[in-house]
């Protein structure tokens, strides 16, 4: 029974220790489909986004990864603000060639912080056969 109690204390402890760190990381994420475009498309290809947010100090760190494209990415960037199904201007492109898996990091005005939170940004990667965006998803926030 002492063990027990040990082994559930260490958990809570664990739990909460590692909870003050990230009260200040907000977790966002997507899933990219050719049915989230506007407007959609018949590609058949996915993918995702996941990032996080600091929040103290605005820098958003990201990882894509995506399969089934109907040829090269030729770009990809979050756009802002829109809510779903509404098309927007580029907020952040996305250094470098267009790769999956990829990862980036920006730092955000306190504006773009806000309008990514509220779920007000969307993930677009483009290719030569979809120039408006093959794929596609709006941030929402996980936690």
């Amino acid at each position: 029974m002492s063990a027990l109690a040990v082994i559930s204390g260490c958990g809570m402890m664990k739990s909460s220790s590692t909870s003050m760190p990230d009260a200040n990381l907000v977790a966002l994420s997507t899933q990219l489909r050719a049915s989230n475009e506007v407007p959609p498309n018949a590609s058949q290809a996915s993918g995702t986004v996941d990032a996080v947010l600091n929040k103290d100090s605005n820098q958003l760190r990201w990882k894509v990864s995506y399969t089934g494209l109907s040829g090269p990415a030729t770009a990809a960037h979050f756009h802002g603000p829109a809510a779903a199904g509404a098309n927007a201007g580029v907020v952040l492109p996305w250094a470098g060639p267009v790769t999956s898996p990829m990862e980036g990091t920006a730092t955000l005005t306190p504006a773009q912080a806000a309008e990514l939170v509220a779920g007000r940004w969307y993930a677009n990667i483009h290719t030569a056969a979809n120039p408006g965006g093959e794929i596609r998803g709006q941030m929402t926030v996980r936690n």
